[in-house]
């Protein structure tokens, strides 16, 4: 996934020259997860640099530049990080086109590192999904695989409008091949990873490959889940998450930030008031935890098990 952002940067930053990369060592050094090596070395400092250690700086200056006719993309280092420049997000960022009646469209698009699964210090994991969701204005892309990651990446920079791209951490060394294809599917779109009738498991990031891996345990057990990766977590593919759960009848949302409020309250409603008269069973949510998200060696106790997976899904199938 690392090389396939790395690549999808490199497609942008020769096609449009208007495209900018920036943000806290991601020149020089090529950014702490090395997805941006090389960039500068190809295309120059003035197109891709390194900034202060400072968020609500890196906002601001993505927001300027939009306005003067730039399509900025900058990094803030781990998710956790993003609190600081919470302000210029919300009010400048996900309302300049709206304040302005669409003279001051915003096409930037902030590389957010995010979610767990590193076991980093404090402050480096957090899943912010439901924040930046909840902002109208906002689009939000979380990739679950680097093929994903090529594609959703294209389509968040050449939008005219400002998107949050949530890179999970804990698939950042993720291998697999990649067609470097243009996205065919558009904007707000799921995807079925792996089909199956007897339930539906909806998850984005890291968490879809949790979920690839409770399908193949049931599969055992001649039980067939089907996999949805939601992919856009602003715009919610509504229709697709109705139509896969009008097939299996019953529902299991997984995600990594806490549960109370989360997205998958969303989702679990999407599913609810499109699915009704379908669904055989109560939709079932397994999630983090309502604490602050844990560093290093308690994350493994924090982030969803495959055994938690399991037993919702087998709660679903009770009914």
């Amino acid at each position: 996934m690392q090389q396939a952002i790395n690549r999808a940067l490199h497609t942008l930053l020769t096609e449009d020259p208007d495209v900018l990369v920036f943000g806290e060592d991601v020149g020089a050094l090529g950014g702490v997860f090395r997805v941006t090596d090389g960039l500068q070395k190809e295309f120059g400092d003035q197109r891709v640099f390194d900034t202060p250690l400072a968020e609500s700086a890196i906002m601001g200056m993505a927001v300027g530049l939009a306005m003067n006719g730039w399509r900025p993309v900058p990094e803030l280092q781990f998710d956790g990080f993003a609190y600081p420049a919470i302000d210029q997000i919300v009010n400048q960022v996900a309302r300049m086109n709206y304040r302005t009646r669409g003279a001051a469209p915003m096409p930037i698009t902030l590389r957010l590192p995010s979610f767990g699964g590193i076991q980093a210090p404090e402050h480096h994991g957090e899943s912010l999904e439901a924040l930046f969701a909840h902002t109208p204005g906002l689009k939000v892309a979380a990739p679950s695989d680097p093929a994903e990651a090529y594609s959703l990446l294209l389509q968040s920079v050449r939008s005219d409008d400002p998107v949050v791209f949530m890179e999970p951490k804990a698939r950042y060394w993720d291998r697999r091949p990649v067609q470097l294809s243009e996205p065919t599917d558009p904007i707000g779109t799921s995807r079925i990873v792996r089909p199956g009738r007897h339930a539906t498991l909806v998850a984005w990031g890291a968490m879809v490959h949790k979920c690839l891996q409770v399908a193949e345990l049931a599969a055992e057990d001649g039980v067939e889940l089907e996999v949805l990766d939601l992919r856009w977590l602003k715009p919610i593919d509504a229709a697709g998450l109705a139509a896969s759960v009008a097939r299996t009848k019953r529902a299991v949302v997984v995600h990594e930030a806490p549960l109370t409020a989360g997205l998958g309250a969303e989702v679990s409603t999407l599913i609810t008031e499109n699915c009704f008269r379908d669904l055989a069973a109560p939709v079932q949510r397994v999630t983090g935890f309502d604490v602050p998200y844990p560093a290093g060696p308690l994350e493994p106790q924090y982030l969803p098990t495959i055994d938690r997976v399991l037993l919702a899904v087998q709660r679903t199938l009770e009914y």
